[in-house]
């Protein structure tokens, strides 16, 4: 398994505090996006379609830390836009290692090379290296050929110095079973820690709409994957329970609030996918987030997401409350025949509601009357991996 048992220590022991202290909703990862800005304008992305001074915009280093004490989260994950184009991410990941915390740096590797410098090796933190499959199929889902080759070269330069690298691999539906094993082969003998993986979600703002996946052809996808690993010595980076999820065999509600969002709008609710609003704390988000109104069966939006930002903290919780089960997955892998989980219904869910040019709308109004900022270097769309991961 990719996670490192330091890991599990660490966010098993947290889980079982919060139980122990009676709390029905806590988080489990924290997804900071101190900024949108990214060199790269993927086309599957959900978040390259704001405004420049919004793009221009990114959150302080004391923001980034008051994010993760206000959380209290074992695990941050930093992504974007692209975090390396934040002169001052270096500070930012320190200033969480300090704090204890796990540190999960995603990015499309464009710039490591050339940054990586400042930064050191420490247990606790991973870079996590945005790869949606082998040189056709990446450089495809990150319009623009030759990436593939730029972050491999970054890949392999981090692990020569000693680096923990994960690859974080989102899955559209023009992607083979075979070929993803054949993938997963390659990263493996490139000598990756962990590969991350989830299915694309279906950003509203996202310019191609066309090869997102729905639930039942993710969960085929997943199968036929996940059959030719068997015996491969794969080091998955996901629970084997969010792992068995998407091969079919867990039926999950979502857990909106195990992976809170910070950005430079604010809090967002409810999730990493969905910006439906935002609050201006943490305290905030949990306690006027109507909570009940998302996730599959009970949103349009929501419907044919099997993300790890919305089911990862789900697997979690089952995996704490069902060791034997989690345990059992871990050493078998997921299961690959025979009937799958139910499904949730989706009769009852209402209908979507398109509100992403509000907040933006609102965002450019009180821009203008803010202290202008130096623009951040980059291209002028901005992107953000799926995992964690997203």
């Amino acid at each position: 398994m990719g996670i490192p048992l330091r890991q599990q220590m660490k966010v098993g022991a947290y889980v079982l505090k919060q139980h122990m202290l009676g709390r029905k909703r806590y988080p489990l990862v924290l997804m900071l996006e101190p900024l949108f800005k990214c060199n790269l304008a993927c086309s599957g992305c959900g978040k390259i379609d704001y405004p420049d001074p919004i793009l221009n915009k990114r959150l302080s280093v004391e923001e980034c830390l008051q994010a993760v004490d206000e959380t209290g989260v074992p695990v941050v994950a930093i992504a974007g836009g692209e975090p390396l184009l934040h002169k001052e991410m270096p500070q930012i990941v320190e200033g969480i290692l300090k704090r204890g915390k796990v540190v999960i740096l995603c990015t499309n590797a464009l710039l490591l090379e050339k940054r990586i410098e400042q930064y050191k090796p420490h247990p606790n933190f991973t870079w996590d290296i945005h790869l949606d499959g082998d040189k056709d199929q990446h450089d495809w889902a990150v319009s623009q050929k030759g990436v593939y080759d730029r972050a491999v070269a970054a890949l392999k330069d981090a692990k020569r110095r000693g680096f923990r690298v994960a690859i974080n691999a989102t899955l559209f539906n023009n992607a083979e079973p075979e070929r993803m094993a054949k993938f997963f082969d390659d990263v493996t003998a490139m000598g990756v820690d962990a590969i991350m993986v989830s299915p694309g979600y279906a950003y509203e703002r996202a310019p191609d709409q066309q090869h997102f996946l729905n639930r039942r052809k993710t969960k085929e996808l997943f199968r036929g994957i996940f059959a030719r690993g068997k015996g491969k010595g794969w080091k998955m980076g996901n629970s084997s329970l969010f792992l068995d999820f998407l091969a079919g065999n867990q039926t999950y509600n979502c857990t909106p609030w195990g992976n809170p969002t910070r950005n430079i709008f604010g809090w967002q609710r409810p999730c990493y996918l969905l910006g439906e609003g935002y609050a201006k704390s943490f305290k905030e988000l949990m306690e006027t987030t109507d909570w009940d109104k998302y996730g599959v069966g009970n949103y349009e939006k929501c419907a044919d997401c099997m993300v790890h930002s919305g089911f990862e903290a789900s697997a979690v919780i089952d995996s704490i409350k069902h060791p034997v089960k989690a345990m059992a997955r871990q050493m078998r892998g997921p299961k690959t025949e025979g009937e799958m989980a139910p499904e949730i219904d989706l009769s009852n869910q209402r209908k979507a509601d398109f509100v992403f040019s509000r907040h933006v709308e609102q965002t450019m109004a009180e821009l203008k009357h803010e202290p202008k900022q130096k623009p951040v270097r980059g291209a002028k769309h901005g992107g953000t991996p799926a995992v964690a991961a997203e």
